[in-house]
Parts: structure tokens; sequence; C-alpha cells
């Protein structure tokens, strides 16, 4: 049987720094070495103002690094063009946020269709997969309910199911079980083992104990410095940050998208 330290890297950093301009200049990131294997879970635990958000850009390829190498599946995305890097982020990585970030009044399969057309995937596929993707999390009896008709574990579930639509090669999720109660946080926690298992890699970032201790590895960042933690420890991290708006800018004004093409400038966000 293969291990995960067989795999390819899905993520690998060489290096890698951050360090906002200013004035005056903050380093928000030290250098640092990460790698993440296909098929791994992997929890990012810390504090707020410890860097996991400017981690979880350049992970999520939202801001380019300041210094160092950041690949995704072996391609070098540090001085990619945009466009290169927007085609990365829409087939590669799936996106799965705290706020789920569904429009209101599109059905849960028109949500999920949403992320194939910024992948540019045939209009004649699109239906079938999303109803398989919605299948996969549990939610294809609820696929033409409206968000507002949905509870916020269901939510939830459409947001994964979208993340998931175009196969990417990396689930990253941000506090993806913040806004749940304890019985529909259990459920989702559940959910994300079972897509680990199946052979999905998960990168989490978490402040709950119980959602990171799932995870194979816990990776602690403080002070802009990652460190590797027994995923068996607790954390004590602290409360959640309120999401940055930047998050989803790509859902702004996009919601003819589902007749045609992504509207100009929404593609920051493609594969969410």
């Amino acid at each position: 049987m293969t291990s995960a330290a067989d795999e390819p890297p899905v993520i690998q950093l060489s290096a890698v720094g951050y360090t906002y301009a200013g004035p005056p200049p903050v380093q928000a990131l030290k250098p640092t070495d990460l790698v993440i294997r296909r098929g791994e879970h992997v929890a990012i635990m810390g504090p707020s103002g410890s860097g996991k958000s400017t981690l979880l850009n350049l992970l999520g390829l939202l801001d380019r690094p300041t210094e160092g190498r950041l690949e995704i599946d072996g391609i070098d995305l540090g001085r990619a063009s945009e466009r290169d890097r927007a085609g990365v982020r829409a087939r590669h990585i799936g996106f799965v946020f705290q706020s789920f970030h569904l429009l209101p009044h599109r059905s849960a399969v028109e949500n999920v269709i949403l992320a194939q057309v910024y992948a540019d995937m045939p209009r004649r596929r699109r239906y079938a997969e999303a109803m398989s993707a919605l299948g996969e999390v549990g939610l294809a009896a609820r696929a033409h309910a409206l968000p507002t008709e949905l509870s916020g574990g269901e939510r939830q579930r459409v947001a994964i199911a979208r993340a998931l639509v175009n196969r990417p090669s990396l689930l990253l999720c941000d506090e993806p079980t913040g806004n749940l109660d304890t019985a529909a946080t259990s459920e989702l926690t559940d959910l994300l083992g079972t897509l680990h298992s199946q052979g999905t890699t998960l990168v989490v970032i978490t402040h709950n104990p119980a959602v990171a201790a799932r995870a194979e590895r816990q990776v602690r960042i403080r002070d802009g410095m990652l460190s590797e933690q027994d995923p068996a420890q607790r954390d004590d991290a602290g409360p959640p940050e309120v999401p940055s708006p930047r998050e989803a800018p790509w859902l702004h004004g996009d919601s003819g998208a589902l007749d045609g093409e992504p509207a100009q400038g929404s593609h920051a966000l493609p594969g969410a």
C-alpha cells in the first residue's frame, strides 16, 4: 500500500515569506518550508494575528510570496501570470469558507454549477456533474432548494459540493465549521473525514480542537512561523477571526454567470 510519504507534493513552499510593504514594512510570514502531499489531511492552527490569513492567501493564490518559491502540483506560481494563476485556482483548488458564500437567489445545484462556469466545464456536462457532487455530500434531494431554505450545515455541504465539482487536487477549508452548531460541526467533520478516506487532499484552517484532531498532521503558526504539532494535542488558539471581504471577490456581480461566461473581474476565486 502506498503511504502519503510516497505521494507527490500538492503544495510545496520553499523559503516562502511574505512582507507587507507598509510603510513601515511588516513581515507577516517568515521564510518557511512546507510540503503537503497528495492524500494528506493537514490542520493549520494559530491565534489571531499569527499569519494564518497571510498563509491562506498564499496557498489560495490570492497573494504572491515576496520571497521564496511556491508550487502547486509542481507548477511554480510565484512568478506566474495572473491568467495562469486563475486557471490553477479554477482547476486545482477547491475553496470552502466559514460564511458559505452561496448566491441567495440561486438553487443549491445552480450554486455548484457556477464553479464549473469559471473552470470552463462544457455546458452539457455541468448539471450531471453538479448533481453528482451534491450526492457525494448527501444533498441530492435538496438540489433545487434555495440557500434560505437550507440549514447552516446543509449550506456548508453545498459549499463543499461546489468546491469538489471540478475534482481539484486540493480542498482548502477556512474555518469550515465556524458558523455551525455542535451537531452540524460533528456531521461536517465526519464528511471531511470521508472525503479524505476517498483520497481528497485536505488543508483545514481551524480554531476547533475537535476538527483539528481529525487531521493526520497539525501545523501551528505563531508570529509568522510554522511548526509541526502532534495531531492529538488540543489547541487554545482563541476565537475565530472575522472573514475578510477578500475571501470571495468573484461573487460580486456574477449573478448572470450561470447563463454565460464570468463577469469581468470576477475570476479571483473561480474554484470556490
